[in-house]
């Protein structure tokens, strides 16, 4: 059992500082704080908001990585991280691309 925890933690390996930075530039309104990838989205109103979140859904899914998602009213933050990595991976810059795409 300890190789397959092993594999599974070997296929989610940590991204460098490096790697970060580079990844980060290239996501218009997403920011790093610590070992975690946030963007914050302004809507018109709560349904509107909501509705963006019903969107993150199917991709999330899809990709078997879900974002922490908080709502005050008309604002949604989401916040990705790969928890049983400890830190950021390619999965949340890649679903970080996603998301930048959902309207």
């Amino acid at each position: 059992m300890w190789v397959l925890v092993q594999k599974h933690f070997n296929m989610m390996q940590l991204l460098t500082e490096a790697e970060i930075q580079q990844r980060a530039n290239l996501l218009d309104g997403w920011v790093v704080e610590g070992s975690k990838l946030q963007c914050s989205r302004k809507f018109k109103n709560f349904i509107q908001a909501i509705e963006f979140i019903n969107k993150l859904v199917e991709p999330s899914e899809s990709a078997g990585h879900h974002p922490d998602v908080e709502i005050s009213y008309n604002k949604v933050k989401i916040t990705l991280t790969t928890h049983d990595a400890g830190g950021l991976t390619s999965k949340d810059f890649d679903l970080a691309g996603i998301i930048s795409q959902i309207n």
